[in-house]
């Protein structure tokens, strides 16, 4: 587990093959950046809803309060008023000036194309506008670029109501954020982009949507501001499966800034122009990065070239002394080896052959016979999940499975793989036998081997039916017993 009190920033890779537990490590990390505190009092609640937040973050949250109360439009008293606006001022010994303070930031966050705001040194990025009787209203643009604070206003009015109700109980409060990376993954959904907004219009009493563009911040830049704003706790970015994006896309001019080196306070520290905003940025040093990553994509040597220098990789081998044993004969009070079926050991035993066979990065992870409890289970696990990845691993080729499983020395019944061009011979060979004459016996016989001869090379393997009914030799634990090493 990472150790959360250490000041230099952690960049983390956890490797290995499918089923070793590596997302099941991101929840565990998730658990290290979550503070669970005991239920607050109002005051408190609200000195945790603001901590992080900059004046224009407490007066975005100041509407959107309103709006939860149907107002949508607010004089600068009615803001300045707010229990949220006062709490803010008390948080940074403000006293005097608060009025300016409030004009500033509605004004600094207008639009240019406002017809009532009259202001030079405007931001990026407009949020508030005002109406002909000087009424503030929030623009229905900025909403999308809003959801993180309602879903924080949400939270805080959620443990108000809590509050009177108990008194003992905790609720968490998360450092962390995580993403599952894929094919469509990229840049605008991980650091910013430009994002459809769907925004109401009531022009001549018809309700109406237009769409307009806004920059959106991504992911990990939201997760970064929280980490600039609280620089006294660590923040962690979780990212599961990274090598399912083209991360160089991801990260963008990002990649350099990552480096435990290149973050911000840092004597190497390196600013960049965001692509979209044109906004200064560095990455806080109090954000750490962890991810997953499957081996067994043999696409991934470019990638791990490109992130070996900024990343840590910590390999995330097989654990089979985690798997139980499968007991048959529950009932009986002495446990019966004969009748038993060690998981640990049928892992273990795969593995080696696979290794040798396949090579380490097609093991199998313990994950696939974790939550095997009974004889019914693995046959489950087996023939929905174990033989069909492995199939895929060997490109179907049944001598390799059959060495897999042991069954090169075994009777058809008691093979978990079976050769379909076996099973067809066998099938020919018993229907020339039903047949009267010779003649007949021939021209069937000629033309199967003339189709063998086609599908020499094909590859084809079937698994024992007796395994997917669960019957026959597959019922035995001695059957299980031979794979393991």
């Amino acid at each position: 587990m990472p150790d959360v009190s250490n000041d230099k920033a952690t960049n983390i890779i956890y490797t290995g093959v499918a089923g070793t537990g590596k997302t099941y490590r991101l929840l565990q990390i998730a658990k290290d950046y979550t503070d669970y505190l005991p239920r607050a009092n109002d005051e408190d609640l609200l000195k945790q809803l603001l901590q992080e937040l900059s004046w224009r973050d407490v007066v975005c949250l100041i509407f959107l309060d309103f709006q939860s109360q149907k107002q949508d439009l607010v004089k600068v008293p009615e803001i300045v008023n707010h229990e949220f606006f006062i709490a803010k001022a008390l948080q940074n010994a403000r006293e005097k000036n608060l009025s300016n303070t409030a004009w500033s930031v509605l004004q600094m966050h207008s639009p240019t194309s406002s017809q009532t705001v009259g202001y030079k040194n405007r931001a990026s990025q407009a949020y508030f506008d005002k109406d002909p009787s000087g009424a503030w209203y929030l623009l229905p643009d900025s909403l999308m670029l809003l959801s993180e604070l309602s879903e924080q206003l949400s939270e805080f009015q959620q443990a108000q109501r809590d509050n009177s109700a108990s008194q003992n109980q905790r609720f968490s409060q998360q450092r962390f954020s995580m993403v599952s990376f894929h094919q469509a993954y990229g840049y605008e959904e991980f650091v910013e982009g430009i994002r459809p907004v769907m925004a109401a219009s009531n022009q001549s009493n018809n309700s109406s949507s237009q769409m307009s563009y806004a920059i959106t911040d991504g992911a990990f830049l939201k997760l970064c501001q929280r980490a600039a704003n609280n620089p006294q706790q660590r923040y962690a970015m979780l990212i599961d499966e990274i090598n399912r994006a083209n991360v160089s896309r991801v990260f963008g001019e990002l990649l350099s800034l990552i480096e435990p080196d290149k973050r911000a306070g840092t004597p190497n520290a390196m600013t960049v122009s965001l692509a979209y905003s044109g906004r200064a940025f560095s990455v806080p040093a109090n954000v750490d990065i962890y991810a997953t990553m499957n081996i067994q994509d043999h696409s991934l040597a470019p990638l791990d070239m490109a992130l070996r220098r900024r990343f840590r990789f910590i390999n995330c081998p097989p654990q089979p002394e985690l798997l139980p044993t499968v007991h048959l004969n529950k009932g009986s009070e002495v446990t019966d080896e004969a009748e038993s079926i060690n998981l640990a050991k049928v892992l273990t035993g795969l593995n080696h052959r696979i290794s040798q066979t396949l090579g380490i990065e097609a093991q199998l992870g313990h994950a696939f016979l974790f939550s095997v409890q009974s004889l019914e289970e693995l046959q489950t696990a087996l023939v929905e999940q174990i033989i069909p990845q492995l199939a895929q691993a060997a490109g179907g080729q049944v001598a390799v499975l059959q060495y897999i499983f042991k069954d090169e020395q075994q009777l058809m019944p008691a093979q978990f793989i079976h050769d379909s061009q076996t099973l067809m011979n066998n099938e020919t060979f018993n229907q020339m036998a039903s047949q009267n004459t010779i003649a007949t016996q021939n021209s069937m016989f000629a033309g199967q081997q003339s189709y063998f001869a086609q599908s020499m090379h094909a590859g084809s393997y079937t698994i024992n039916t007796d395994l997917i009914a669960k019957s026959g030799e597959f019922i035995k634990p001695a059957i299980y017993q031979r794979l393991y090493l």
